[in-house]
């Protein structure tokens, strides 16, 4: 979906259609008895992968933390149809994680990954606007979005109203407006004051965390208070709502496993159904214009939903990790020489991590020569040796030969 500024337009009083415009704004509520399955199924699939990833040993944890953290990264951008380099994405977590040195000059991928890491990192300070304007920054220290020159490190402009299209030029569709820039200031006001008043603690849990992390990106997103970036500024806060969250159930735990729990990989995966819930608590449709507040029981149920999904689909790469730990040990005594263990790698990484899942187009003899820089006759042998000693299995035949890694679900 494209963020279109657009020329206000000369004041009217038409019926309230947005969610600011409802007399309740900015109170927001959930049926917490009809949603009460749906939380403790969230609680439940939160503390088995937990506990899964506690049981694997601290080097296999932290193998599986950065690569999600990656993958967080590439998903969180494809959400704004950002195509971002899965090697400069590495780069910049490897370096914040102090794993390596400054990654080049993708300042995109960097960007982002500075704000994922400040979101977590820093989630026991108070949330200011500052904070919010110098992550919107990173998100593009060139000034522009695209070749289109936008506002950076501050609220949108006052004289333009913001809208959320599609649809092709001269056949968009609006599916919501954002409030007046000028109300913006008020309007983030009201939400920071918020998001501190519901800070989760040990001692007074208050608000249940994940359901606190839905209404906190619904709240944020239609506020849209920043001119490009809103979205993947939205789901930093997110992350950051769901590290206080863990901190109040168990202070010991460290922010950076919400990674694991794989949000922005799960609305990525059901693009089209977290746009149309977005939409839909924006909207107010069936809401009662009397009412005390404003009831957005559907989002929370969706959002709970995609949290527990993304935590039983993070459970699988947690045991997928483990048998690539499996397979390095009986790959390490088979005498491997360096060809061999590098395109290992290669395929281990990529049946891991990829968003598309496994090595593209499969491994083939000439890629093998490619990658090892070797000729075609020592990669038949090689493969031949990889096959032999049960590391690879072969898939196709003839010139659709391809080779892929032997661990079940892996291609």
């Amino acid at each position: 979906m494209r963020r279109m500024p657009q020329p206000t337009p000369p004041p009217t009083a038409p019926a309230p259609r947005c969610i600011w415009q409802h007399a309740a704004w900015p109170r927001l509520a959930f049926d917490a008895l009809a949603l009460a399955p749906a939380l403790d199924q969230a609680r439940l699939a939160q503390g088995r992968l937990l506990g899964l990833l506690e049981a694997i040993g601290l080097e296999q944890a932290q193998e599986v933390q950065r690569e999600l953290w990656v993958q967080e990264a590439l998903a969180t951008a494809a959400l704004e149809g950002e195509q971002l380099n899965l090697a400069s994405v590495r780069a910049s977590v490897a370096h914040r994680l102090g794993l390596a040195e400054a990654p080049g000059h993708d300042c995109p991928a960097e960007g982002l990954v500075q704000v994922m890491q400040d979101a977590l990192a820093n989630h026991r300070d108070v949330l200011t606007l500052d904070r919010l304007c110098r992550w919107q920054s990173a998100l593009f220290p060139g000034g522009t979005s695209g070749i289109a020159r936008i506002a950076v490190g501050r609220l949108r402009d006052p004289a333009d109203a913001m809208q959320i299209v599609s649809g092709a030029l001269g056949r968009e569709r609006v599916h919501y407006e954002a409030p007046p820039s000028r109300q913006v200031p008020t309007e983030m006001a009201q939400f920071l004051a918020w998001f501190e008043a519901t800070r989760p603690t040990a001692h007074a849990p208050g608000l249940h965390g994940i359901a606190r992390a839905a209404l906190v990106h619904v709240w944020f997103e239609s506020i849209h208070p920043f001119e490009d970036g809103n979205g993947r500024l939205g789901r930093a806060l997110v992350d950051r709502a769901l590290a206080q969250d863990m901190q109040a159930h168990d202070p010991a735990s460290h922010a950076a496993l919400v990674r694991v729990f794989g949000m922005a990989r799960q609305m990525l995966k059901t693009r089209t159904a977290y746009y149309d819930g977005l939409n839909q608590a924006q909207c107010l449709h069936g809401v009662r214009l009397d009412a005390a507040a404003i009831d957005v029981t559907p989002w929370v149920h969706w959002f709970l939903q995609a949290f527990t999904q993304g935590c039983m689909a993070c459970q699988t790469v947690v045991r997928q990790a483990t048998e690539k730990a499996v397979f390095r040990m009986k790959a390490g005594q088979c005498g491997l020489n360096a060809r061999q263990h590098k395109v290992l790698e290669r395929l281990l990484d990529a049946g891991h991590v990829t968003l598309g899942g496994g090595f593209p187009g499969g491994m083939t003899n000439e890629k093998y020569a490619r990658i090892t820089g070797t000729s075609k006759a020592t990669a038949t042998r090689d493969l031949t040796d990889l096959l032999a000693k049960g590391l690879l299995r072969v898939e196709g035949v003839g010139k659709a030969t391809r080779y892929a890694v032997n661990v079940t679900g892996w291609h």
